[in-house]
């Protein structure tokens, strides 16, 4: 009997030790680094090839639009002027288009600057502007 509880006792201490090791493996994989710093000058793997592979210039209007303006300017979202629609774009085409990319770089009433996209550089968030003025008269 004695011979039949150690072996169970033993058996559910080898369990345990392997469930213990599984979470310890998940909570190493839950608070991993999510990135790296890389300095100019050092070979950094994959940030270096990423950043090559990212930089092959400037995306067209219809790129951005799609990437970054169409949630809200598809569906009139918190009462963006909707692409297409003449009369919800009229007003503000006859502002100007320098008004026009000025509130899109700054942001105007609902919409945040460069709508929400803070990576996109400015000559991006201008083809997009003038993507959806061209889309919308």
């Amino acid at each position: 009997m004695k011979r039949v509880l150690a072996v169970v006792l033993l058996g559910f201490g080898i369990t345990a030790g392997a469930v213990m090791a599984s979470v310890d493996d998940e909570i190493r994989a839950r608070i991993q680094p999510v990135g790296e710093v890389c300095l100019q000058g050092e070979e950094c793997g994959e940030a270096a090839a990423a950043t090559e592979t990212a930089s092959s210039g400037p995306r067209s209007g219809s790129e951005v639009y799609d990437a970054v303006c169409m949630a809200c300017h598809t569906t009139g979202a918190a009462g963006a002027p909707v692409i297409g629609n003449a009369s919800d774009w009229a007003p503000r085409i006859d502002q100007g288009m320098e008004t026009l990319i000025n509130h899109a770089l700054n942001g105007f009433n609902a919409m945040p600057a460069k709508g929400g996209c803070a990576s996109c550089p400015d000559e991006e968030i201008q083809a997009a502007v003038e993507h959806i003025v061209a889309e919308s008269k």
